[in-house]
């Protein structure tokens, strides 16, 4: 079930070849010819990957011939990641690394050739792999549980008189949730029918080609084929159909965001009569606000008990009308498992009807949802079109899920960090913003949910389905290691663990290790510092956690870090030869007193997270001379005469939260850091005055001030910030009024600024 991840793998290594930091590296080490041709073998390999996917799963060397490549996909990244770096350093590289990996891709390319690959065409890094199920407006009501309300919702609208030519009303939800059910509801209700001339039903195509979706609307109008007219005559024989009709139409499963498609289709449909209406059914929110006149209809989780009448509909023969209490009390547990998708309702419920051995009901009850989903067939392939809908580069992010437990609440930041860091997200290319725009993408697609926007942050949780998904999607490259785990693939290229295997040393693959959490760990082996492929490694949460082992160094490769230490001193680990680290996150590193000394830093450190650390620390900030976003929160620095950190000049974002070191740390901006964009301060009672200085970052873009009780006022040279283009003051006692719209002392410093926020409400919203 990993279809089209590899595929991603492989435009990944296509993308870095062409980008612009890369090909300056090319031209450093004059590898020009070498990285053409292995352009040019993985662009062949790249052409048939979809169709290999595709047919893996009934040729048994076409998975090992798949596996393969996998390992020398992930081998090249390492090597054009290293050349890249190298670069940087102006060091030698090991050319015989690089045409290693050609000579290799170049075999398996010919290899190819025996399993008669057809090539497949991308459109915009968007894989399809598998036609959808056709759906239909015929319904048995009797079939659905728990929906009355969302249905009478919904024809309340339709039964509106509206002024409008033509409403549209969009029904949205994640896959298997039941939209085209609930459309087929209202289609069918008989009052809805009584209001309506004529009902019309289409399941849309993918791409929103308008050919087929009128060929749709006609022949459901008809019963007739109309394949063999061309554009022209379709548009005049739906206008025939429709002219002068008050009529419903359903557009089910939409999936394409063409604006323009839409708008032609619209206009066609203007020649119904007035009040007629459209239902549109998507898991895409972009859709909903591109199609629709009425705010979409979100469509929520069945409650327990409709989940459970839906159940026993599925799990007990309707003859029957007293279940055994014992089995009812286990479906009440499995049904939990599904928190309201209907889908997966039925499916569990599938799974054990006629069956009555309490054993079989007990191993359903105790499985991994997943695992279930994996031999229900059936189940998989709903939540699974959206992820195949899916630029490249997004599958891979949505893969990472899979490393996180069930429940666990994402933070686009750290998100973010980790993305950059696997190098989906160029550290060189790409603003350090651009994971919230991924989250968001991902969000539009129903594929996250409980989704929260704080000061420029996303929070978010993935519905135990689309987990699932995740976990199958990346199984051949992550390992979930639980307590009762007995082994751990040697291939895993990711894992996350509860238990700390004795093999660890032998994971030479390993890329990234999670630990977070990890209250029994007490200290790491040594031979974890074997693992140079390691990239990420989390240790936050680990409050048990000693001293770090005296080789870190050895993890040439590391970019992410996060810990929770009961050390003193993070120097005698070596993390501060790490040339490569990009991320550092102490969290509550209650003893750390010095982070390095000496004369060797990260060199590449951008992100410094400072977390629940009570120290004082003492941390050579001006040294870091890569260091552009810095954390700290409810943490306490080292700020003598003698050691007051100077900032680095490239720092552009600082975020200080919880500080009774605000106004001192503030101080220390004054001579540094001339290209802060972002300064954001939270909850910090001794934040009285932003400084009179503050008009020397002319850079600064956003200006969040949160919770800060006794901040007074505005310094008047904010209005010399031409470029801040966001002020948010939210509940800062008399600084929150000094900035009321017009009436407020500070109004005429602010007025410019294109969107200020005061106490959560948007007083002024200006377009950039």
């Amino acid at each position: 079930m990993a279809e089209s991840l590899l595929f991603s793998i492989a435009q990944g290594v296509l993308g870095k070849i062409a980008s612009p930091a890369f090909q300056e590296a090319v031209a450093v080490y004059g590898v020009e010819d070498q990285i053409h041709e292995l352009k040019d073998t993985m662009d062949a390999i790249a052409a048939v990957l979809l169709d290999a996917e595709e047919q893996q799963a009934k040729n048994h060397r076409l998975q090992l011939w798949l596996r393969r490549l996998r390992d020398v996909l992930y081998d090249a990244e390492d090597v054009l990641d290293e050349l890249e770096c190298e670069a940087l350093r102006k060091r030698v590289i090991n050319r015989r690394k690089i045409k290693e990996i050609r000579e290799t891709l170049s075999k398996i390319s010919v290899e190819k050739n025996q399993f008669d690959l057809n090539v497949r065409s991308v459109n915009n890094g968007v894989v399809h792999l598998r036609s959808r199920e056709m759906t239909y407006s015929f319904i048995n009501k009797l079939d659905v549980v728990g929906r009355e309300s969302d249905k009478e919702k919904i024809i309340e609208i339709l039964m509106q008189s509206d002024r409008k030519n033509l409403s549209v009303i969009p029904i949205v939800g994640i896959g298997g949730m039941g939209k085209t059910a609930i459309a087929k509801l209202v289609y069918n209700d008989d009052n809805v029918k009584e209001q309506f001339e004529s009902g019309l039903w289409v399941c849309m195509p993918e791409d929103f080609d308008l050919k087929k979706t009128i060929e749709g609307i006609i022949k459901d109008a008809t019963g007739q084929s109309s394949s063999n007219l061309d554009i022209q005559q379709l548009q005049t024989s739906l206008r025939y159909i429709i002219k002068d009709k008050k009529f419903l139409l359903v557009l089910d499963d939409v999936w394409s965001n063409d604006r323009s498609r839409w708008e032609e289709l619209k206009a066609l449909l203007t020649e119904g009569e007035s009040g007629s209406k459209i239902i549109v059914t998507t898991r895409i929110s972009k859709v909903a606000s591109i199609t629709g006149t009425h705010p979409a209809h979100n469509l929520r989780g069945l409650s327990h008990e409709d989940s459970m009448a839906l159940f026993k509909k599925w799990a007990f023969d309707q003859k029957e009308k007293h279940p055994r209490p014992d089995l009812l009390e286990m479906g009440d547990d499995i049904v939990k498992k599904c928190q309201g998708v209907p889908l997966l309702v039925k499916t569990l419920g599938s799974l054990l009807f006629a069956k009555d051995e309490v054993p079989y009901w007990a191993h359903i009850r105790d499985s991994e949802v997943w695992k279930l989903v994996e031999e229900k067939e059936d189940l998989l392939p709903v939540p699974k079109l959206s992820y195949d809908h899916l630029p490249s580069h997004l599958k891979r992010c949505f893969a990472t899920f899979s490393l996180f437990p069930r429940g666990f609440e994402f933070r686009s930041d750290r998100l973010g960090a980790l993305w950059m860091a696997s190098g989906l997200i160029s550290s060189t290319t790409e603003k350090e913003d651009s994971s919230v725009e991924y989250v968001k993408e991902l969000w539009k697609r129903s594929l996250i949910q409980q989704v929260e926007e704080s000061e420029s942050i996303l929070t978010f949780k993935v519905h135990d389905l689309v987990h699932s998904l995740a976990t199958i999607v990346a199984r051949n490259d992550c390992s979930i290691v639980g307590l009762d785990t007995e082994e751990i693939s040697e291939r895993a290229r990711n894992g996350s663990l509860e238990e700390l295997p004795s093999s660890i040393c032998n994971l030479k693959q390993l890329r990234t290790l999670l630990l977070s959490g990890n209250k029994r760990l007490k200290k790491l082996p040594d031979t974890i510092c074997e693992l140079q492929s390691l990239l990420h490694l989390y240790l936050d949460g680990c409050s048990e956690l000693g001293e770090l082992p005296k080789n870190m160094q050895r993890l040439v490769s590391l970019r992410l870090l996060t810990v929770t230490t009961k050390q003193k001193s993070l120097q005698e680990s070596g993390i501060q030869y790490l040339e490569n680290l990009q991320l550092l996150g102490l969290d509550g590193c209650q003893n750390l007193q010095v982070l390095f000394e000496g004369t060797c830093r990260p060199t590449c450190l951008r992100r410094l997270e400072i977390v629940n650390c009570r120290g004082p620390i003492s941390i050579p900030f001006v040294e870091l001379t890569a260091l552009r976003i810095l954390e700290i929160f409810d943490s306490k620095l080292m700020l003598t005469e003698e050691n007051k950190p100077i900032f680095p000049s490239n720092l552009h974002t600082l975020a200080i939260s919880k500080s009774e070191q605000v106004m001192e740390l503030l101080q220390c901006l004054d001579r540094s850091a001339c290209k802060l964009e972002s300064f954001y301060v939270y909850d910090c009672p001794s934040f009285t005055a932003i400084p009179e200085w503050l008009p020397n970052h002319s850079h600064l873009r956003y200006i969040f001030l949160i919770r800060c009780l006794k901040l007074s006022s505005m310094p008047k040279g904010i209005q010399s910030l031409t470029a801040l283009k966001e002020l948010r003051v939210e509940y800062c006692g008399e600084s929150s009024e000094r900035c009321r719209p017009t009436t407020g002392v500070d109004w005429p410093k602010i007025a410019h600024i294109p969107r200020i926020c005061l106490d959560l409400v948007w007083v002024q919203w200006m377009e950039d």
